[in-house]
């Protein structure tokens, strides 16, 4: 667990930091960006416009954001690298894995995890499939790594982390865990496992196209650099050309260049997230998706993601007929709850649903 941040000022309620907005049950799909996200988005397009872009102001608020990123997971910035997508991320990992061993992963899991892993073949990889529930169990001596979502997102299952952690452990397994679905509403960061993928266009706000990979401390020699180039060094702007391409000594090795329109927001989303105490958003959302889960009759749960059966998409038709945000996942109705999120939205949901 990340120790929550000492309690910051904060308004009457987390709405404050967003746009106005009604209805809004998808930050399991995308999360909606905080004010200062979008008037920092302008901000770069303004500056385009008018030929004022700076690259090197660009690639400090990079190290900015990952220097946020790494407080939010708990992990040394020396222990982040920047990217664009999971799956991208998750193939660096995937060079790790030795010739003939097993990834396990849970059953149903998202593919950018999965997939990467499914294209060693040639090299005698297997992965193997168990429900989330019992994947700790499901661990053997035969297991390399252990790959599984801390959230799911076709259930909103949360994982029993400490678990799977410790099977792993026993067999000398290593981990891999996806932090999409949880960072931002769930405060379990990067520290306890070898290593992490998050996207931060859910649940931390921030415009799609930037993503995190953390990785242990002694563990970046043992994966290969696939997509290296200028911004895999430490000082990009004496390693742009053949001749001198040196490596970042940390997990920046693995860094894409940044997408410099979404930098900016990003900070200030990640910046929004840092001021805020994890515990007091985690209680937030949960409270939310469990007065939800009555009005559905569903039992309370842990995840600020609420699924139920819908095989024919009729609940799912009959929200956004309402005017509701939710979506279907794998014959489940699906919403989630996040900081722009009121009572007022359960109260939308039930009158949309008969409840």
């Amino acid at each position: 667990m990340i120790p929550s941040p000492a309690p910051q000022t904060q308004p009457r309620d987390f709405a404050s930091y967003f746009p106005p907005t009604s209805g809004y049950l998808s930050a399991c799909t995308g999360g909606l960006p905080p004010l200062e996200t979008v008037r920092a988005g302008h901000a770069f397009y303004d500056d385009w416009s008018k030929g004022a872009l700076d690259a090197r102001a660009i690639g400090a608020a990079a190290e900015r954001v990952r220097g946020l990123y790494a407080g939010l997971a708990g992990v040394p910035a020396s222990r982040v690298a920047l990217g664009s997508q999971v799956s991208q991320l998750v193939s660096v990992v995937a060079t790790g894995v030795p010739d003939g061993g097993e990834v396990l992963c849970p059953t149903g899991d998202f593919a950018s995890l999965t997939h990467p892993f499914e294209q060693l073949a040639a090299r005698g990889v297997t992965v193997r499939y168990a429900p989330a529930a019992s994947l700790a169990e499901a661990i053997t001596p035969a297991t390399s790594l252990v790959a599984f979502s801390l959230v799911q997102s076709a259930t909103g299952e949360v994982a029993d982390h400490a678990a799977i952690v410790e099977g792993a452990a026993a067999v000398g397994a290593q981990t891999c865990v996806d932090l999409t679905q949880s960072l931002g509403w769930l405060p379990v960061g990067a520290a306890d496992f070898d290593y992490t993928v998050c996207h931060a266009y859910k649940w931390l706000c921030s415009p799609r196209g930037t993503a995190f990979l953390t990785v242990r401390e002694g563990l970046d020699d043992t994966l290969t650099p696939l997509a290296a180039g200028w911004c895999s060094a430490d000082d990009v702007w004496s390693s742009c050309y053949a001749g001198n391409t040196p490596l970042s000594a940390g997990t920046g090795r693995f860094d894409l260049s940044p997408l410099w329109p979404l930098i900016a927001g990003t900070e200030e989303a990640l910046k929004l997230f840092a001021s805020l105490d994890a515990r007091a958003v985690h209680d937030h959302a949960v409270a939310l998706a469990n007065s939800a889960r009555q009005v559905l009759g569903l039992p309370a749960g842990n995840s600020a993601i609420v699924t139920w059966p819908d095989p024919e998409g009729a609940d799912l038709a009959t929200m956004q007929a309402a005017g509701l945000v939710a979506s279907g996942r794998a014959g489940n109705a699906r919403v989630s709850f996040h900081l722009w999120n009121t009572p007022d939205d359960v109260e939308l949901l039930a009158r949309a649903l008969g409840r």
